[in-house]
């Protein structure tokens, strides 16, 4: 066991992509803590393979480091505002931050948003000022915005007073000076100043054990294994304890295996005291935010305060004509299963049951937290349908609240005009205006949530791709009222169930855009493409050419289809209207209507028609 002055436990926090991951790769493999010839992935911990694909970091993870003679624990959390839920909690395991900032971006809205976390929980941060090598970096002007970003969030004297470090964690280099020369070829800067500027753990090895339970994983073997810091005491292995739960109750449990963190690894240990980062194995029931304590004097840590969601969809059981010839979970007892064993791990995610045994309503903190747990529901075999992404409407004090997002968006000026247009339409409010030099702006708006749903794809369209929009929860605030986002666009719906054809699209394509190939197979009520105007039309894609032995005049002429829109998850979640579901399953995303009979989607159109009429 390290001597607790020997021990620091600091969390690593940033804005998407500023570098945090590639931050810590290079922190441990100068550390000396793999072996000459281990062979290291890039971006080693994000170890799930929707984060390598997608190069986010999703859960919070941590590691350790030896240096020199020290300890070093470190968490990486995520960076994006959905996964608030994780940061929240790390910054109850750690004295100190390491803030992570691009040279050239500064500070962005999810900066922002982890940034209050860490300094609400007193943390003392450290900044890094990353990505010094690159052109354009203006290092100087970022340590102001962070300044001014910390007065605006409120810091302590102390907070103010914060060291910075310069780096390029891709290169592995870093510095105390703001000048690229200067770099020196290793992370030395960063370790020194870690150890020289983060209190070691505080708490006493001597009083009754305290353990808060901050994150969870799940192992095949050993079941659910909690990790967390030891907040005073000593824990060791086989030692009986008491759980006190999330309602107040308190029950007896066993430690039967303790783990440490060693690089990338948990090694098993035989005990762990005060200050120390630690997983335990063997307690069945174990949740998040409860506290592990000592059996004579067992005495409960705060309950963590999380998030609330802020976003709310409907997950159903697949009942398309398509139902279960692709997934291999399809009952509504699997996918229920699936969303509340989600919920063991995931603090921040609701779900709740419904009047009907085949739907749940699941709230989440965004669309991207959402998303993640769709994509890999789908992937481990799971087939379902999901309804259009709603916020969540709060009374506060009589009156109608909604979640405002601030948006930061960086575009080419000649769009600008364009995107402002756009974006008054969904009610937002400009608040900043800045030139950033080389012909771009950034623009920085509040704007409701449900302004933003769909609004991605409209924005890369506006700026031809070269646009850049980051968003964060900011407030409840008052309800802006209907007619806020949308899409506006109407479908061309399938009137047949078969395989398209080739002849069969072309003879729509001048009614719109399609989103699939030739040689898909749909069915009645499947959406098929997007109209060019406002209103729903049916149309039938699996027609075949009349076969006659007439040689038409133009046979020899090439026919050539415009390339269809195929949509990604998040793109077609963002797509959805009221009246339609997207279906889920293991090979396929499908857009559907709710009516997939075209007689009953007239007669239900007609009832809601006569009742906004009554109304």
């Amino acid at each position: 066991m390290h001597a607790r002055e020997k021990i620091r436990n600091i969390a690593i926090i940033a804005h998407v992509d500023h570098g945090k991951t590639t931050l810590v790769d290079k922190l441990l493999q100068q550390s000396g803590i793999f072996r000459q010839n281990e062979a290291v992935q890039e971006r080693a911990m994000d170890s799930n393979d929707l984060e390598r694909e997608r190069g986010i970091t999703i859960l919070a993870k941590n590691t350790a480091i030896d240096y020199k003679d020290y300890l070093i624990n470190i968490v990486d959390t995520p960076g994006h505002a959905d996964f608030g839920g994780e940061v929240e909690r790390i910054m109850k395991m750690v004295d100190g931050v390491l803030l992570v900032v691009d040279a050239f971006e500064g500070c962005m809205p999810q900066t922002k948003f982890v940034t209050r976390k860490a300094l609400e929980s007193g943390l003392h941060p450290i900044i890094v000022i990353n990505k010094i090598d690159r052109p354009n970096a203006r290092p100087a002007e970022v340590v102001d915005e962070v300044l001014d970003l910390f007065i605006e969030l409120g810091a302590t004297d102390d907070q103010l007073d914060f060291q910075v470090v310069y780096a390029s964690a891709l290169q592995g280099t870093s510095s105390t000076s703001d000048d690229p020369e200067q770099q020196l070829p290793n992370m030395e800067a960063i370790y020194e100043t870690i150890i020289n500027h983060t209190p070691s753990p505080k708490e006493s090895v001597e009083e009754p054990l305290q353990f808060l339970v901050t994150l969870m994983d799940y192992n095949e073997y050993m079941g659910r294994i909690a990790i967390g810091r030891v907040n005073r005491g000593v824990m060791r292995q086989g030692q009986p304890v008491a759980v006190c739960t999330r309602e107040g109750n308190i029950k007896q449990a066993r430690i039967e295996k303790l783990f440490g963190f060693q690089g990338l690894k948990r090694i098993e240990i035989e005990e762990a005291g005060a200050g120390d980062i630690i997983a335990i194995a063997g307690i069945k029931d174990i949740n998040i935010g409860e506290t592990i304590a000592d059996l004579a004097k067992p005495e409960a840590l705060p309950v963590l305060e999380i998030d609330e969601p802020t976003l709310q969809m409907t997950f159903l059981v697949n009942n398309s004509p398509f139902a279960g010839k692709e997934g291999k979970f399809v009952t509504s007892r699997k996918l229920r299963e699936r969303l509340y064993k989600e919920v063991e791990t995931d603090v921040s995610l609701r779900v709740e049951d419904t009047d009907s045994p085949d739907a749940f309503v699941v709230s989440g903190r965004g669309e991207l937290h959402l998303g993640i747990l769709i994509e890999n529901m789908r992937r481990e075999g799971y087939e379902m349908q999901v309804s259009k992404p709603e916020v969540i409407i709060k009374e506060v004090d009589g009156e109608k609240q909604e979640p405002i997002e601030r948006l930061l968006i960086d575009v080419p000026e000649e769009n600008m005009g364009a995107v402002m247009e756009s974006l008054g339409a969904r009610k937002a409010e400009m608040l900043n205006m800045s030139n950033n030099g080389m012909g771009s702006v950034r623009l920085e708006f509040l704007i409701p949530a449900r302004g933003l749903i769909g609004y991605r794809t409209n924005f890369l369209t506006l700026t031809r791709g070269y646009g850049v929009m980051n968003h964060a929860f900011e407030k409840y605030g008052p309800y802006l009222g209907t007619g806020v986002g949308g899409r506006h666009q109407g479908v061309l719906i399938s009137t047949e169930n078969g395989t398209s054809t080739l002849y069969g699209i072309l003879s729509v394509e001048d009614r719109g855009i399609l989103f699939l190939q030739p040689g898909s197979e749909v069915y009645e009520g499947m959406i098929v493409g997007e109209h060019t105007r406002d209103t729903d039309i049916v149309v039938n894609i699996c027609k075949e050419k009349a076969v006659n032995n007439i040689r038409s005049a133009t046979k020899e002429e090439t026919v050539r289809m415009k390339t269809p829109r195929l949509f990604s998850l998040e793109a077609a979640l963002e797509y959805l209207n009221d009246d339609e579901y997207c279906e889920i399953t293991p090979k396929a995303i499908r857009l559907r209507k709710k009516l997939l009979n075209r007689s009953e989607r007239e007669r239900a159109d007609k009832h809601r028609k006569n009742a906004e009429i009554n109304s």
